[in-house]
């Protein structure tokens, strides 16, 4: 990009005086913008390591999370084949009484959270 700069007005025209002033005003212009670009290629190589770090410990969340949820799984596949058991074994009477106690239960977290929040 071609930039114009006023000539030295101490020149005649010429190339002696007037060609080093705005060589000057273009070196120092230069400098003052790769100055300002090298600040902004900092903040964002320090932006970039900081979303890397992040990505990073989102995944080790997510690493997490699915161990969990796999461990969950399992617990719960062998607590329904527990109570698939007990409802063939013909003991009825023992499901009358779970649905009861959790029927029961439910309603008295419902009462205890409804009784905090008044």
């Amino acid at each position: 990009m071609r930039r114009s700069y006023p000539q030295d007005p101490s020149s005649s025209g010429g190339m002696s005086g007037g060609h080093s002033f705005t060589h000057e005003m273009i070196e120092n212009e230069n400098d003052h913008l790769v100055n300002a670009l090298s600040g902004k290629v900092a903040a964002l190589k320090s932006l970039s390591i900081d979303i890397g770090d992040e990505v990073r410990s989102q995944n080790t969340i997510l690493r997490d999370m699915d161990s969990d949820f796999d461990n969950t799984g399992g617990l719960l596949g062998s607590s329904m084949k527990r109570v698939k058991n007990m409802a063939k074994a013909g003991h009825n009477r023992w499901m009358c009484y779970m649905i009861l106690f959790i029927v029961l239960v439910f309603f008295i977290v419902y009462y205890i959270v409804k009784w905090r929040s008044n």
